[in-house]
């Protein structure tokens, strides 16, 4: 019996060793399979950081899918060699995309550098937060041989005054950068400026504010200055042209050699400066006709009918600007595409070449000889800050290009089509207002003149996404 004890004993002891020897197998092979998914984990991890680094989504979902499948127990060394076969190609399909997301980003960078020796003036509409020398710094990141800014805020009618301390510094900031303040600056005026105004106390408000602005203006060095005609508000036309005048002559008497840059604008409702013949009868009432001067934006040009989008209707836009206005009085151009179809009365900004008007007007403008050395400004959406450095060098490139060149209308092309989703939703929105438009004699109108006579200031009050 004591033998039979024995030989159970020593059965269960061998049964015993040859479990712990099983289980420290196992549990070998357990941790070289946790050090392989960590081994992938390193690689996802060094993969997500270049991500953010590019700026561009490279993420590899087989990577993942690897990880996930190599969590469940492996039980062969052969399976182990095969997961490292797979990190070794998940990390080979890793480098190719970020190589194919690296060869995809554009080829201008920030900061973008200058083009030297370019008669054609782009620039872009920058910030001046921290002091009006931060917009040279802004001008320069961006590549702009221009620029244009506000020199306080556009929503206020009165801000602190300017520090000399910045006003210096701007001075030398143009002078070292090769910048001309009187040629190749153009601040904005305040949206809230309406020359027109018929109510006493709104026009001592608004022309208080515009006569600050051309003091700033000029002690600065700054020699033009562009703002919004204004609205006629429900006056008649003829008063609101001759209140604008009126108002020139004054600040021009308070003064000494900024000039007074009228803007085209759309069009919309009672705002004035639509029709070239608006800024001709003011010009005409202006004393020192030195001092007054005239911004063509492009897309406001189209909004209000003015068609730029071939060689003949661009030459035939800028005979009548010469017949009506005058060659001599055009001093500064905006540069924007537009979101709104021809003729539409809306002050909607676009990016070069995603508009309606597309990138054939802009290769007009970037070989006419005549707007060389005017600043040429953006004021495109810009949702990300190589947006205008991209943009000024495209329109650079246009120069010297043929209508006809390959190259050319691939890129017009490309560009077409980026916008083509945004023009389908906006024609289809100004087919919805001109439906609405459409109403009975007498029916609607009066709540149509109501609105816009309500609006006291210079802008076209239709919910437009930008207002320059």
């Amino acid at each position: 019996m004591f033998a039979m004890m024995a030989r159970t004993t020593r059965a269960a002891a061998e049964a015993a060793k040859r479990k712990k020897q099983k289980e420290e197998s196992s549990s070998q092979i357990s941790k070289r399979e946790e050090n392989e998914v960590e081994k992938v984990g390193e690689v996802e991890e060094v993969e997500e950081v270049e991500d953010e680094d590019l700026g561009v989504s490279v993420h590899n979902t087989q990577t993942v899918a690897a990880v996930a499948s190599q969590v469940l127990p492996a039980t062969t060394v052969a399976q182990s060699s095969r997961k490292r076969e797979a990190v070794a190609e998940e990390e080979e399909e890793t480098t190719r995309v970020v190589k194919k997301a690296r060869g995809k980003k554009s080829e201008v960078m920030i900061p973008a550098a200058r083009t030297a020796g370019v008669r054609m003036m782009v620039g872009a509409h920058v910030s001046m937060a921290g002091g009006v020398q931060h917009a040279i710094t802004n001008s320069l990141k961006i590549g702009g041989n221009a620029f244009a800014l506000f020199l306080k805020s556009q929503r206020k009618w009165t801000s602190p005054d300017m520090k000399e301390v910045d006003a210096k510094a701007f001075r030398a900031g143009c002078e070292k950068n090769g910048f001309d303040p009187r040629k190749h600056v153009l601040p904005h005026g305040s949206y809230l400026i309406n020359l027109a105004n018929g109510d006493a106390e709104k026009a001592k408000k608004a022309y208080d504010c515009f006569l600050d602005d051309l003091k700033r203006c000029e002690r600065l060095g700054i020699g033009l200055y562009n703002f919004h005609p204004g609205s006629t508000l429900g006056l008649s036309r003829s008063e609101s042209l001759s209140r604008i005048a009126k108002a020139l002559n004054k600040a021009h008497s308070e003064t000494k050699f900024c000039v007074t840059v009228l803007e085209n604008m759309a069009g919309a409702g009672n705002v004035i400066g639509g029709k070239f013949e608006d800024l001709r009868d003011i010009i005409a009432m202006v004393e020192d006709k030195d001092r007054v001067g005239v911004c063509l934006d492009t897309c406001h040009l189209f909004a209000a009918g003015h068609d730029i989008r071939t060689q003949g209707s661009y030459d035939k836009v800028m005979s009548n600007f010469d017949r009506i206005i005058g060659r001599k009085y055009l001093v500064a151009l905006h540069i924007n595409d537009s979101k709104a179809p021809l003729a539409s009365k809306r002050d909607l900004h676009q990016n070069i070449g995603l508009g309606f008007l597309g990138l054939e007007p802009f290769r007009l403008i970037m070989n006419d000889e005549r707007l060389e050395g005017l600043p040429l400004i953006l004021e495109t959406p810009m949702e990300e800050e190589k947006t205008w450095a991209e943009e000024i060098k495209l329109l650079e490139s246009l120069i010297g290009a043929k209508g006809d060149d390959p190259e050319f209308l691939a890129r017009a092309k490309e560009l077409a089509d980026r916008g083509i989703g945004e023009r389908r939703t906006a024609g289809i929105a100004a087919q919805k207002k001109t439906a609405k438009a459409v109403v009975k004699p007498g029916k609607g109108r009066r709540k149509s003149v109501k609105k816009d006579e309500s609006d006291n200031e210079g802008s076209d009050n239709d919910g437009g996404e930008h207002h320059c």
